[in-house]
């Protein structure tokens, strides 16, 4: 059974006061919600924070972003030892604001997969396609190229600890999603690529996430898709009842045969 996994992206938001109300909030929300795996991922000055304030509760905690490094003069950076004493268990990598703005790569994010699964910390791969090359009828090979940087390499057992989020460039942040048709299509294209380059039971196990201007309204749509398995979410992860619905809609629709 592929259990929904729904993860919330602070991104650069919230200070200290939000953080501490959102996570309360949350926590009050989620209390009796089974059947669905949750997980938030503030900002890397509150993670102690919420790792205290998420003790003894189903929310998981996550970051948005680590260095390939254990230690060393690496101004700035964040290592993967860092996130687990600060309490991570997920740590989101190749997010395309990370490869926008700061110009990361496939080969990058690969070498940051093998370290953060060096500490035992679970990555969540993003990859997707930009407006421009969906429209010259590129995705596919957009999305297989990124897959291969990514995850070429990986053992079956390595890939089984990782969840890969397709998140479509020009659905984040800007109120489109794609449809839940379109979805879907690129999920199973990734899920069937898996299986051609690894084995068919990882295939099945491996959760895949989608991400995009998720919210309320589109959730229910989304999850019901066979080979979606939740979502990363931005914006509607700021706002507690939000981001409780989508957790709703995954655990009403989700849930998969593995």
């Amino acid at each position: 059974m592929r259990i929904p996994f729904v993860v919330g992206n602070w991104k650069m938001n919230t200070g200290s006061l939000e953080a501490e109300e959102l996570l309360a909030s949350l926590k009050r929300l989620l209390k009796d919600v089974d059947g669905v795996d949750v997980a938030v991922c503030p900002p890397f000055p509150y993670l102690f924070l919420a790792f205290e304030a998420l003790k003894g509760t189903r929310i998981r905690l996550g970051a948005q972003n680590m260095f390939e490094e254990e230690k060393g003069a690496f101004t700035g950076e964040v290592s993967p030892r860092m996130l687990k004493d600060a309490g991570c268990e997920f740590v989101i990598l190749g997010h395309s604001e990370r490869r926008q703005y700061f110009g990361e790569t496939d080969t990058a994010v690969h070498r940051k997969i093998l370290k953060a699964l060096q500490y035992d910390l679970r990555p969540i791969v993003c990859v997707g396609e930009t407006l421009e090359q969906r429209e010259k009828g590129r995705t596919e090979k957009v999305i297989q190229k990124q897959l291969i940087g990514c995850l070429e390499g990986l053992s079956a057992r390595q890939l089984e600890k990782i969840t890969v989020a397709y998140e479509p460039v020009w659905a984040i942040g800007t109120g489109k999603t794609a449809t839940p048709e379109q979805a879907q299509e690129m999920h199973r294209f990734i899920r069937e690529w898996i299986e051609r380059k690894f084995l068919s039971d990882t295939a099945r196990k491996i959760r895949i996430q989608y991400g995009g201007s998720v919210n309320p309204e589109n959730a229910k749509e989304l999850m019901i898709q066979p080979d979606i398995d939740g979502a990363l979410v931005g914006g509607a992860s700021l706002n507690a009842e939000s981001f409780t619905a989508i957790v709703q809609a995954a655990r009403t629709e989700g849930g998969v045969e593995a």
